[in-house]
């Protein structure tokens, strides 16, 4: 197996593709190959969240750590790596039978819960997704390129967000660092503000001695390169 691939973790070999995307290192085509078709092997297996690609037991049964260091757990743990392995796939761009199909029917089973969740006169927000961990989640899909409605559900998403904002500059019920990743990628308005909002947390974090662990210097990169933008 390549260096991408964790044959017993689906988000920890996902969290690797991430890592080369966000440390700009090229991944050669056979990597992008292999790694492709082992997540899309993932696909409508027992355990997967509407027809996406399932993580191994123990993710199940344990939960998963995001690329940014949280950790989640049951039914937003089976979402959110539905989202980010059909997310990856789409950032492998592998033109391949067997992972165009594997990504076509993630992405129908996709449709077919937003499509559930939007007869909910409740849940009238197109840019929100069962709760906030997810939506994150949902989010990174769409940055991808995945799913509809693309910049529509992306501004009601970053929009929420104001209305959730607490006192420690960044928002309730959502994982701050996987939030301030995904609105990083965001060209709009709505996700600047949000961004804004979350400045002073990220200079703590910019201006802290460089982490010892993996976690922490992702998350200070995150901040030092999202203030840079700013």
């Amino acid at each position: 197996m390549n260096r991408l691939i964790n044959k017993a973790s689906l988000s920890q070999t996902i969290n690797a593709i991430s890592a080369a995307r966000f440390e700009g290192r090229a991944l050669t085509t056979p990597e992008r190959r292999r790694a492709a078709r082992w997540i899309a092997a993932r696909q409508g297996l027992p355990g997967a969240y509407g027809q996406t690609f399932a993580g191994f037991p123990s993710e199940r049964s344990k939960g998963i750590v995001l690329f940014t260091g949280e950790r989640i757990a049951s039914a937003s743990a089976r979402h959110i790596l539905g989202e980010e392995a059909s997310r990856a796939l789409r950032l492998l761009g592998v033109r391949d039978r067997i992972v165009t199909g594997a990504l076509a029917a993630a992405d129908e089973g996709l449709m077919r819960c937003l499509a559930r969740a939007a007869e909910d006169p409740r849940k009238s927000n197109p840019g929100l997704f069962c709760c906030g961990k997810c939506s994150v989640g949902f989010w990174r899909n769409l940055l991808a390129g995945g799913l509809d409605r693309r910049e529509e559900r992306l501004r009601s998403g970053a929009l929420h967000l104001r209305s959730v904002r607490d006192t420690e500059h960044g928002w309730r019920k959502f994982p701050f660092w996987y939030t301030v990743l995904a609105l990083s990628e965001m060209d709009t308005r709505e996700a600047k503000a949000e961004l804004k909002h979350t400045a002073p947390a990220l200079e703590r974090a910019a201006s802290r001695t460089r982490p010892s662990t993996t976690y922490a210097r992702r998350r200070q990169d995150l901040a030092i390169r999202t203030l840079n933008v700013l």
